[in-house]
Parts: structure tokens; C-alpha cells; sequence
């Protein structure tokens, strides 16, 4: 079904996301995962700028193009009483910043038919308490979708878990 594509996905190493990775790989593509963890193909972290650029790189040096950008990874989910100002924007950083500057780094090397899916969350919509710098990285990441949707030359799936 996946024979030939080449999927991306961030926060691989565990949870949905290897999951996803996993069957991407049953069905015949090469997955890229990038995660904090060691053994996946990349290891580094998502609110890292320089790092981004060089998992970009790679996966282009090693495949020349990607046909699914998964944006998966799970920022931090602290409440307003115990996140601390960098723990909050390492949130964003990993939840919206990432995804965003993902899609831009690979938006040239996209193939036709290509989709972009954002992980988002009902928590986005209907919160609970010590949870907000994980409802402010989802909400983030649902609307970085709808600009994209306008200008950028991909498929958007909506992928929706509920908590």
C-alpha cells in the first residue's frame, strides 16, 4: 500500500507515534522519525532550530522526497500552577514551531499527492485543568492547518484523537 513512500514522523519512539511508524513500515514505506530517544532514524530534539534543519537535510540526502509529514509529537502538558515560562514555550516550540518549520523545510520536496497530518487533540475545544500548555500546543497546531490549507500543495487529513 506505502511501497515507494517515504513517511516523516515526529515523536516516533513511543505512543501514537510509533505506532504510526510502525504501520507506515508494515505496509512498505521508509519511515523517518525523529524523537529525544535513541534508536529511531534521527535523534534530536523538535524545539531545536538547527536540529530540524539537519533532520530535513537527511532525510532529503537519503530519499530525495517525502509523501507524508506526520506531525505527532507530544509537547509537555503542565498546568498554569506548576509550568514554568520555558517549560510553556517548549511547549510551543515542540507543538506548533516545529510542525510549522517542518512543513516549510520540506514543502520543495514534497511529492504530488503528499499529506501533511497534524496530530491535534479535543483538548484544543474542551480543556481540563493542568493541562494548558499541552491545549495551547494543540490548539496551535489545528490552526497552523488552516492557513497551510490555503497555499501549501498537500493533502491535509484531519486526525482528531480524543483524550
Amino acid at each position: 500500500m506505502f511501497e515507494g513512500k517515504i513517511a516523516v514522523v515526529t515523536g516516533g519512539a513511543q505512543g501514537i507515534g510509533r505506532t504510526i511508524a510502525g504501520e507506515f513500515e508494515k505496509n512498505g514505506a521508509k519511515v523517518c522519525v525523529i524523537d529525544k530517544q535513541p534508536g529511531v532514524y534521527y535523534t534530536g530534539d523538535l524545539a531545536d532550530e538547527k536540529t530540524l534543519e539537519r533532520f530535513a537535510a537527511q532525510v532529503i540526502a537519503d530519499y530525495g522526497h517525502i509523501d507524508y509529514l506526520i506531525n505527532n509529537a507530544l509537547p509537555l502538558m503542565k498546568g498554569i500552577d506548576s509550568c514554568t515560562w520555558q517549560e510553556f514555550n517548549y511547549a510551543l516550540k515542540v507543538g506548533v514551531s516545529a510542525p510549522f518549520y517542518l512543513s516549510k523545510l520540506f514543502l520543495p520536496y514534497f511529492n504530488p499527492g503528499a499529506s501533511i497530518v497534524n496530530i491535534s487533540s479535543s483538548r484544543d475545544r474542551m480543556s481540563q485543568p493542568n493541562t494548558e500548555s499541552y491545549t495551547a500546543a494543540k490548539g496551535g497546531i489545528e490552526l497552523l492547518r488552516c492557513p497551510l490549507l490555503l497555499q501549501a500543495p498537500v493533502h491535509f487529513p484531519e486526525v482528531r484523537p480524543k483524550n
